[in-house]
């Protein structure tokens, strides 16, 4: 894995989105679901590690709200809920998390329909399933799997409305969705030059970044953190931004508390404003309700269609994984 590698991964994104959309309507990643439940299932369980198992919850945050029984778990948990033909289960692999996602899956083989996210059909762990659904993000040098990332939320999105979950905004249209997310990539990565290194200096602490989101976007926060983590190799926490007023902002009085904020949430202006009090920084991903900047923020940045939650689900991880990239650049490593 190198910095170099890393930006060439990204840099393809909208290459791979686009490619992604070509493929339907012919390819139906979910066409042979109705042969694989006999039913409606009475539960769904999403199965994931790291960046995997917050896009499990995403999916299954949707679902619920649309009276499924659906649960987004770890797939290193001991836990072993009861299996049987109504229970449908998904695992996502985006690369790594091979050997929990098998161990796990391998309790339901035979027991329950199982479906895999994974992007190589000829991973160890697409053995496990009687539906397997590739990627189709390409080969990712840098190792991180950030396009893999994009299109398994993108896979996910379309699963969820396959068994109920309302589609909502672009989302009504994959493909149509595929080639908004793509040129807002593309956005990001022309004007990237304008904002990373200013981003990049007001998030840069001794005491690491934190990356905040509303509940429904969290995933975008952690697949952020672990391309920081895993690239650059610096502290990176996770917070959600109503919860943060009771949680970390008690670090922002005693550290120099830096913060990628993915605006949206109710309590964006909250947040900002015990912020400021507490002389922390922030740069602002995107609008906040009623204002099209989070007032406050030292650096905005914006892409086309922002305003759209599901957009936004696909494309706001790309600024955390463009600072990464820079800070990794001006590293040693």
């Amino acid at each position: 894995m190198t910095a170099e590698s890393l930006s060439a991964d990204l840099s393809g994104m909208p290459a791979a989105l686009t490619a992604l959309s070509r493929r339907f309507p012919r390819w139906d990643p979910f066409a042979a679901l109705p042969a694989l439940l006999e039913d409606e299932p009475a539960s769904v369980r999403l199965l994931g590690l790291g960046p995997a198992r917050h896009l499990c919850e995403t999916a299954a945050a949707r679902l619920r709200r649309a009276g499924v029984g659906a649960s987004a778990d770890f797939s290193s948990s001991a836990e072993e809920p009861p299996a049987g033909p109504e229970t449908l289960v998904v695992g996502v692999s985006l690369g790594g998390g091979q050997r929990e996602l098998c161990t796990v899956l391998d309790r339901y083989v035979a027991r329950s329909p199982v479906i895999v996210l994974a992007p190589d059909p000829d991973t160890v762990v697409a053995r496990y399933a009687d539906l397997l659904v590739p990627l189709h993000a390409g080969e990712e040098a840098g190792g991180l799997g950030c396009r893999a990332y994009q299109h398994a939320m993108a896979l996910l999105l379309l699963l969820g409305h396959r068994l109920g979950a309302p589609a909502s905004g672009s989302a009504q249209n994959l493909p149509g969705l595929l080639l908004r997310a793509a040129n807002a990539t593309g956005s990001l990565l022309e004007s990237a030059p304008e904002w990373v290194p200013e981003a990049a200096r007001i998030l840069d602490s001794p005491h690491g970044v934190h990356l905040v989101a509303p509940s429904e976007r969290l995933g975008s926060a952690w697949q952020g953190a672990q391309t920081v983590r895993r690239g650059p190799v610096r502290v990176a926490h996770v917070c959600e931004t109503g919860e943060w007023s009771h949680t970390d902002r008690y670090l922002a009085a005693v550290t120099d508390y830096r913060a990628l904020l993915f605006a949206g949430s109710a309590y964006d202006e909250r947040f900002a404003e015990h912020l400021g009090q507490l002389r922390g920084a922030f740069v602002a991903v995107g609008p906040t309700p009623g204002h099209e900047r989070v007032p406050g923020a030292e650096l905005t940045v914006r892409y086309p269609g922002d305003g759209d939650a599901d957009v936004s689900l696909l494309v706001e991880p790309l600024v955390a994984e463009l600072v990464a990239a820079h800070w990794w650049h001006a590293s040693p490593r």
